[in-house]
Formats: C-alpha cells, sequence, structure tokens
C-alpha cells in the first residue's frame, strides 16, 4: 500500500483541500467564470475520481501550485458527478474532453488546456 499511497495520494479529499479549490458543479459557473476571466485568470481542473491516471496528475499538480486566490481562481470539476457541467465546459469554451484536463481561461476564450501528465508541464506563470 506505501507505494500505491505515495503514487495516487490517501484520497481525493485530502489533495482538494490544499489548494483553494472552487467546486464546479453548476452551469451557471461557467457564465461567472467567462466574465471573471476578463480582469483574471481562471482554471479549470477537470479530474475522474474513478480513474488512477487522473488521481496521481492531481496529486502531482497539488504539490507544485504555488499560486493565490488573487493570482487566480482555480476551479474543481468532479467530471463524473457532473457530467452536464463537464459537456457543457466543452461547448462553451471549445475544447475536446480530456480526462484530467486542464484549462486556462483569460478573456473568455481558452488560451491553453493540457491533459494527462501534460498538465504539470503546463507554465501557468504565463498567464497571470
Amino acid at each position: 500500500m506505501g507505494i500505491l499511497k505515495k503514487l495516487f495520494g490517501s484520497s481525493e479529499t485530502e489533495n482538494k483541500k490544499e489548494l483553494p479549490w472552487i467546486a464546479l458543479n453548476d452551469l451557471n459557473q461557467l457564465s461567472l467564470i467567462e466574465k471573471k476571466s476578463a480582469t483574471k485568470t481562471q482554471v479549470i481542473f477537470k479530474h475522474s475520481t474513478r480513474c488512477g491516471i487522473s488521481s496521481m496528475v492531481m496529486k502531482q499538480f497539488v504539490a507544485t501550485y504555488n499560486f493565490t486566490e488573487n493570482e487566480m481562481d482555480l476551479y474543481y470539476l468532479d467530471l463524473l458527478s457532473y457530467r452536464d457541467v463537464s459537456n457543457e465546459v466543452g461547448y462553451k469554451f471549445q475544447v475536446m474532453h480530456q480526462s484530467p484536463q486542464l484549462l486556462v481561461i483569460r478573456n473568455g476564450v481558452v488560451v491553453a488546456h493540457a491533459s494527462h501528465g501534460a498538465i504539470n508541464d503546463l507554465d501557468l506563470n504565463r498567464f497571470l
């Protein structure tokens, strides 16, 4: 169990508590994200709670994330529980669904996105 805990983390809840996550669970939030992106970077992390790769990527993302709530808003989308929201994210921001997936939104449009291991290669500093 020790190696698995190191790779995937001990629990999803523990991982989410370390960052200033904003739960994305309502379609109406997407319009707010679009509007807020005019003045502040908005980031959506789409996560599959049943996928080991998604859990591993999230753990790595959490370990390296070093931004404050003043710099960007960070949304967490459990795409299995909120499939309708996940689908609408793809339509609204014109990005093909992937899991895990990170979207960076500025001025109402996705300026960068990545999936799987490439999430942790994305330099979020570029979008402040």
